[in-house]
C-alpha cells in the first residue's frame, strides 16, 4: 500500500496517475473532500481506497491496519496569501510532524512537499540556511518543517540511525493539468491562458522592485517533471535529505505570455498596478539551484517553458473544448 496525501489536489493527483502508470493500484488516497469539485481529479486514477485526512490522523494514534511502503506527503494548505498562522502551523507544521514520527517508527519511505517560498526574496536559491528567508506564514510554515527534518533526522548522526527514506523536495513554480480548482492559487500560465482565450488580452503586473513591467522572473517547472522526481526519489530509497525541484532557468512572466499568445495565434498583453497587499511579501524573482538533486543522481532533463506551456494548453485547451462541446 502507498498512502499519497493531498491526493485530490493539483500535485497529488498526477502523483496518483503516475504511480498507475507505473503499474500500482494500491493507494490510499487521502484528502479533505469540504470542495468536493477536487473529486475530478481522482475522477480518472485507479486507487485502492479513500479516506478523510482526520482519518487518516485518528488511525495513526490508532493503528493503520497495515503498514505502508511509502507515504507521499503532498497536503498541506498552499495560499501565499493565507495568513491564518494557526490554521497553516496546524495543516503544514503539525500534521507532517504526525506522519514523519510515523513513518520514522514504522521503517516507512517519508518523501513530502516543500516550497520554494522558503526562500523569500533572497537572489540564491540554495539549500541551506544562509539562503533561507520566507516572507509570508506559508514559507514559514514549511521552512519551520525542514528544520525540524533536518535537527531530527537528516544530521549525519541522526541518517545513520535512520533506516527509512526522508526526503524533501522544495517546488518552485509548477504549472500543468489538474490546477484548474485552485482558483486564485493556479498558476500564471492557467490564468494567462483563460484571459487570452475570452478577453483576448494577457494581464501582467507592472514593474516593482526595480523591474521592468511583466519582468518578474520565476522558475517555472511542469508537473511532469515534478511527478518524475517524485518517483525517482521513490524508485531510490537510499537517498536521503531536501532538494530543490525546478528548471534550473527564471524565465520572465512576459516569457509565459508570449508563449501563450502565440498558442492561440492572437493576444496582447496589457500591465495593471502591482498589488498593494503584495508589497513586501511577494516573490519576484526564483531560480533553483538544482546541483545538489544532480549530484544524487537524478539526471533527465527539465521542459523549459516554451515546450512546457505548449504541452499543458494542449491538454488544457482541449478539456476546455470538450467541456463546452457537452454543454
Amino acid at each position: 500500500m502507498i498512502i499519497v496525501t493531498g491526493a485530490a489536489g493539483f500535485i497529488g493527483s498526477n502523483l496518483v496517475k503516475g504511480l498507475n502508470r507505473l503499474g500500482y493500484t494500491d493507494i490510499l488516497a487521502v484528502d479533505d473532500l469540504t470542495d468536493g469539485h477536487k473529486f475530478l481529479n481522482l475522477a480518472d486514477t485507479n486507487i485502492a481506497d479513500y479516506w478523510d485526512k482526520d482519518l487518516l490522523l485518528k488511525r495513526l494514534k490508532d493503528g493503520l491496519g497495515f503498514v505502508p511502503h511509502c507515504v507521499f506527503h503532498q497536503g498541506a494548505c498552499s495560499v501565499t496569501t493565507e495568513w491564518n498562522g494557526r490554521y497553516m502551523m496546524e495543516n503544514n507544521y503539525h500534521y507532517s510532524k504526525e506522519l514523519l514520527h510515523y513513518c520514522h517508527d514504522e521503517n516507512v519511505s517519508f518523501i513530502y512537499a516543500s516550497s520554494a517560498a522558503v526562500y523569500g526574496n533572497n537572489s540564491v536559491f540554495e539549500e541551506n540556511s544562509n539562503s533561507e528567508y520566507p516572507i509570508n506564514i506559508y514559507g514559514y510554515s514549511k521552512l519551520l518543517f525542514d528544520n525540524y527534518v533536518r535537527r531530527n533526522f537528516l544530521q549525519k548522526s541522526s541518517v545513520a540511525e535512520t533506516s527509512c527514506q526522508i526526503v524533501g523536495l522544495r517546488y518552485f513554480n509548477v504549472y500543468g493539468p489538474g490546477e484548474a480548482h485552485k482558483a486564485k492559487m493556479a498558476s500564471v500560465a492557467f490564468h494567462l491562458n483563460q484571459q487570452v482565450q475570452v478577453e483576448g488580452e494577457a494581464r501582467l503586473f507592472e514593474g516593482n522592485d526595480g523591474l521592468k513591467d511583466g519582468e518578474q522572473r520565476r522558475d517555472f517547472v511542469h508537473i511532469d517533471d515534478v511527478i518524475s522526481v517524485n518517483l525517482w526519489m521513490f524508485e531510490n530509497p537510499e537517498v536521503f535529505g531536501i532538494f530543490n525541484v525546478g528548471t534550473g532557468k527564471a524565465s520572465s512572466f512576459n516569457e509565459v505570455a508570449d508563449s501563450i499568445i502565440d498558442w492561440h495565434g492572437k493576444g496582447v498583453k496589457c500591465y495593471i498596478p502591482f498589488p498593494e497587499n503584495l508589497v513586501n511579501s511577494y516573490q519576484s524573482y526564483t531560480q533553483a539551484e538544482i546541483e545538489k538533486l544532480r549530484s544524487v543522481g537524478y539526471k533527465s532533463s527539465f521542459l523549459d517553458v516554451k515546450l512546457g506551456i505548449k504541452k499543458y494548453l494542449d491538454v488544457l485547451n482541449n478539456d476546455i473544448d470538450r467541456r463546452t462541446q457537452k454543454k
